[in-house]
């Protein structure tokens, strides 16, 4: 069983998890900024997927799939960007996207190509429970972690075999929308989050969408095992790239690096 996953949460109490898309801004910038991201502090990175009809992202990853996919990105770039990566750093490595390229790759020879390129889970929001069984088999053959996602509408049967399914860790996603939304009520999110840990024993417990600041880290993550930031991240890539021409490509990497820093010290006092 691969742990490097759960490992690296447990021990890193809590964690703080980074979600980049795999193309973006350009298909030559993603391996800096995988390291960039990982310099910051980042205890592990879901490198996302690029999809024509991304159904539970918001509008800043929207975009950013968009753009990856104009700039050619493929499956095969994706893993070999992916292994390029595993080859420099032992930080854990989840790819994210939803089952159509999958289908269309191989089931059997996408979870292959993962453990070849050294990913250690794979999330993919579209499948649910119970029509993962091909997804499970394949992942667990080839010794990849397969996370699920539950909501703050999933009823406590429902999370235990989630929980009971999944390796690495559960995701929560904190609220019933798509990411980047805007958060709503953050008693009534910390409380779902307590429940949902205290109903699901056997993994870490990572929160996502709509978390975007230290603050966000550190109030989040006292209800769960840490934080997953995303649109927060594309957002920040698209403004340094886009709209800072003053700034150099080690200037722009540094600059992300400190963003990340920034949200990991969230975790410091929880």
């Amino acid at each position: 069983m691969n742990t490097r996953l759960s490992e690296a949460i447990r021990s890193s109490h809590p964690a703080l998890g980074m979600f980049l898309t795999c193309g973006f801004p350009t298909p030559a910038d993603t391996l800096e900024l995988l390291h960039a991201v990982e310099r910051g502090g980042a205890d592990f990175i879901e490198l996302g997927m690029p999809f024509s009809d991304p159904l539970a992202e918001g509008l800043p990853i929207q975009r950013s799939s968009a753009r990856a996919l104009a700039a050619g990105m493929t499956m095969q770039e994706t893993l070999r960007i992916a292994g390029d990566f595993r080859s420099a750093s032992t930080l854990p490595l989840l790819l994210m996207g939803y089952a159509n390229p999958v289908l269309r790759y191989g089931i059997s020879n996408f979870f292959e190509a993962c453990r070849s390129s050294g990913v250690d889970g794979v999330i993919l929001p579209d499948v649910p429970l119970e029509e993962s069984d091909r997804f499970q088999e394949a992942a667990s053959r080839h010794d990849v972690n397969l996370v699920y996602l539950v909501s703050p509408l999933t009823p406590d049967d429902r999370l235990r075999r989630i929980d009971a399914r999944s390796e690495g860790f559960v995701y929560a996603v904190s609220i019933a929308g798509v990411t980047g939304s805007e958060l709503g009520d953050a008693g009534a999110i910390v409380a779902y989050l307590q429940h949902a840990r205290s109903v699901m024993t056997r993994n870490p417990l990572m929160v996502g969408f709509g978390i975007r600041t230290r603050t966000d880290v550190q109030r989040y993550a006292e209800g769960a095992d840490g934080c997953i930031v995303g649109s927060e991240l594309i957002r920040t890539i698209e403004h340094l790239w886009d709209h800072s021409p003053e700034l150099t490509s080690t200037g722009r990497l540094d600059a992300v690096t400190s963003f990340v820093h920034d949200l990991k010290s969230g975790t410091d006092h929880v």
